[in-house]
């Protein structure tokens, strides 16, 4: 594999090209986004609120899916102050589905943030806008170059894959120092008149000539530049160190039933899906060795105690269940019970009448579940 990218030298200085090449980059890249930039909804205007909406909404999600969560978002939320004004539990309905749940309610603390200790105005640098709740570097560069006209990079996975194709840089870019050698290096190229349309051509770019799987990198409109595609090693890099297998983590999720509705219990306000409403689980971790009749019976023991009621558990016989995080997977098996309506005085968890209309927030792992369930009942 070619490092046309030399490390014995500053990791700030761009080898072999030259102010008249960097120039002649920018204008290649730039005239072909202005004639093929994509149309998105958050990109009509330069309003920092929703470049920050939008970028947090895209990370680990796919444009295509975010834009109609963008628009419901922004007609129930139309400014930082009306969602720094909102409950927390209408910021997560209006989440629902999209996953990587923390990723609202930071928005919503940065919401709160700007307006309780900025006074509703924004930071204007990258470093400033890092001090905002769930702010990292990607975002802060991504809203500073894009609202604030700062030559600041906006390094995500599209710019590592461009840059590291550009320069042939073998460098893993899961390990944090690597964030700062093509922070160095992008430095150098962003275009200090437009750096934000410069920021999002590269996601463009990423998405399209240049994206991960079957890129077309010799139609690409910075094609003359690519080291990579020179070398004819393209889909060599970026260097990334492969993700360990999630954990599985096994689960019974309780479908209990009363003529009051189904029971949704909600999560601890910390860890994993904090404050959405799931039915209730219990951890199979200790008894995973034993029978499976026995395994229901201590289910039922664990959640009764839990409840201060008791109630009868029985296998569904419905396929597992499974939803995977990012380092977990959970498998689920669902247990059924039918019982009369009961006090809960002891759970954080209410009775619906439907599992799949309520206006709880539920995460896709509960729409999963109530999918299998209605389809087992089909």
């Amino acid at each position: 594999m070619p490092n046309y990218f030399s490390y014995n030298q500053s990791m700030t200085t761009l080898l072999t090209w030259s102010p008249t090449k960097i120039k002649a980059f920018r204008q290649a890249l730039l005239t072909w986004y202005d004639a093929n930039r994509r149309n998105l909804p958050w990109r009509v205007d330069h309003d920092p609120y929703h470049v920050m909406v939008s970028e947090l909404m895209l990370q680990q999600t796919q444009v295509n899916t975010v834009i109609p969560y963008y628009q419901r978002f922004m007609a129930a939320f139309p400014t930082v102050a009306a969602l720094a004004a909102a409950p927390e539990s209408a910021v997560l309905k209006a989440w629902e589905g999209l996953g990587y749940y923390s990723r609202a309610r930071n928005l919503h603390r940065a919401a709160k943030q700007l307006m309780a200790d900025y006074g509703g105005q924004w930071p204007t640098t990258a470093a400033g806008l890092r001090e905002l709740a769930g702010i990292g570097p990607y975002t802060a560069g991504a809203i500073a170059s894009i609202a604030f006209n700062q030559p600041e990079p906006a390094i995500d996975g599209n710019a590592f894959r461009v840059f590291a194709r550009l320069f042939c840089i073998d460098a893993d870019i899961t390990k944090p120092a690597t964030r700062q050698l093509f922070a160095d290096l992008i430095r150098q190229l962003i275009d200090p008149q437009r750096p934000g349309d410069f920021n999002q051509a590269v996601m463009d770019l990423g998405s399209s000539y240049m994206r991960a799987k079957d890129p077309d990198a010799a139609h690409s409109p910075v094609a003359a530049f690519d080291e990579s595609l020179r070398t004819d090693t393209v889909l060599a890099y970026p260097v990334k160190t492969k993700k360990a297998k999630p954990q599985v983590v096994q689960y019974f999720a309780l479908a209990i039933h009363s003529p009051a509705g189904w029971l949704l219990e909600q999560r601890p306000s910390t860890g994993l899906l904090a404050n959405l409403w799931l039915m209730p689980l219990v951890a199979r971790a200790a008894w995973v060795k034993q029978p499976l009749a026995e395994q229901i019976t201590l289910a039922a023991a664990e959640f009764s105690q839990r409840a201060g009621h008791t109630v009868t558990l029985r296998a569904a016989g419905l396929p597992l269940v499974r939803h995977t995080f990012t380092h977990r997977q959970w498998q689920l098996t669902i247990l059924t019970a039918e019982t009369k309506a009961f006090a809960l005085d002891f759970l954080p968890a209410q009775w619906v009448p439907s599992l799949s209309a309520t206006n709880l927030a539920l995460p896709t792992v509960q729409k999963k579940l109530t999918q299998a369930i209605q389809e087992g009942q089909a």
